[in-house]
């Protein structure tokens, strides 16, 4: 059994996501749930957005998409068509403020694409762009107390969870569920999903 600093943040990081479920609004996760099937009949396309640790989460969403029958997308990838209005922008920023993100949801949005924002913060810039938002509790900032002592003294105490972690964590079990109901209303088994996966790797 795993012991220690490793199995305390193991179970913090447990504990906030479980907790993070009943804080994620229902109306904004049935809105991106809408969005995006009726994309996915309307044959529209889907275009994935992140950085950093946020990107690879923002990823592993699109590729279950694709194995659902999407037509997605991820920007920054060399293979990547033109973005048209109507299109989507899936974009996942626990800040809501990282500049990438942000730049390629201002592209999205006079491009007359919808965005989808996974944000901590639905006041942001990115949020302020999107027309379905998805509110991810999750901590994306770090003390203004540096000194580890003085954070003690004056009962300031960090999480076990460093940086993004804990917003990255949640934002991912929380697609993975949302994969999950997609599936669901699309009728698709797991060995359909089976069918469209990587056979190279």
């Amino acid at each position: 059994m795993v012991s220690g600093v490793t199995k305390d943040a193991i179970l913090e990081i447990l504990d906030f996501i479980h907790k993070a479920v009943e804080l994620i609004n229902d109306f904004e996760k049935e809105n991106m749930v809408n969005t995006l099937l009726e994309a996915r009949k309307e044959g529209r396309r889907i275009f994935i957005v992140g950085a950093g640790r946020s990107g690879l989460v923002a990823k592993a969403f699109a590729m279950r998409l694709l194995h659902l029958g999407f037509n997605v997308y991820v920007i920054g990838e060399t293979i990547l068509p033109p973005m048209n209005k109507g299109d989507i922008l899936v974009a996942v920023s626990g800040s809501g403020r990282t500049k990438t993100v942000v730049t390629v949801a201002e592209a999205a949005k006079s491009l007359g694409a919808k965005i989808i924002a996974l944000t901590t913060y639905p006041e942001s810039p990115l949020g302020k762009l999107a027309d379905v938002i998805v509110r991810i509790p999750g901590r994306t900032k770090l003390a203004t107390e540096e000194d580890y002592i003085i954070r003690q003294v004056i009962g300031v105490h960090e999480p076990l969870a460093p940086l993004g972690t804990l917003f990255e964590a949640t934002t991912l079990i929380f697609l993975d569920g949302l994969v999950v109901e997609l599936m669901n209303k699309l009728g698709v088994s797991e060995s359909e999903l089976r069918e469209k996966h990587a056979n190279i790797e």
